[in-house]
């Protein structure tokens, strides 16, 4: 849904420049959509979309939560010195997050949440992967740890 509400910003502003035949508009336009891309992956806006089991975590199949778990230990062991080994690490994160969503078996309600949950984490390793300073991959890291730990708040 961000992705859409992105693509329709970015078009609008883009048709807007063409209209106006402002060249600086269009210059500023992809910066922009760039930045509000930025944001959205470093944030925790998924906290507010993600919703409880009438008040209770949801139950969730056995192999997601050990996948997390096995996610939390790679964090909690994975050495980040380097621009090569937070790419390391984002390699391995994705391949457990690969196994997590292959080994899935939840369905309805709890599997829609565990999307809301899941899509903000894919965006973060990701950008992790790509990442091109110490300084974007130790925020990307944090924010991936937030997004893990923060699964037993909403699944057991």
């Amino acid at each position: 849904m961000k992705k859409s509400a992105l693509l329709i910003l970015f078009s609008a502003t883009l048709l807007i420049a063409c209209k106006n035949g402002d060249k600086q508009a269009e210059v500023e336009a992809p910066l922009v959509v760039v930045q509000e891309q930025v944001d959205a992956i470093f944030s925790s806006h998924w906290m507010n979309e993600i919703q409880l089991n009438n008040g209770t975590t949801w139950e969730a199949n056995i192999e997601t939560t050990q996948g997390v778990e096995k996610m939390q230990e790679v964090l909690k062991t994975h050495a980040t010195s380097s621009m090569e080994s937070y790419h390391q690490l984002a390699g391995d994160l994705n391949d457990l997050k690969n196994t997590l969503v292959k080994e899935c078996s939840m369905t309805g309600a709890s599997h829609d949440n565990l999307h809301v949950w899941l899509m903000p984490l894919i965006a973060k390793i990701e950008a992790l992967s790509d990442a091109k300073t110490m300084e974007d991959a130790a925020k990307l890291k944090q924010g991936i740890e937030e997004n893990i730990n923060a699964y037993s708040d909403y699944f057991n």
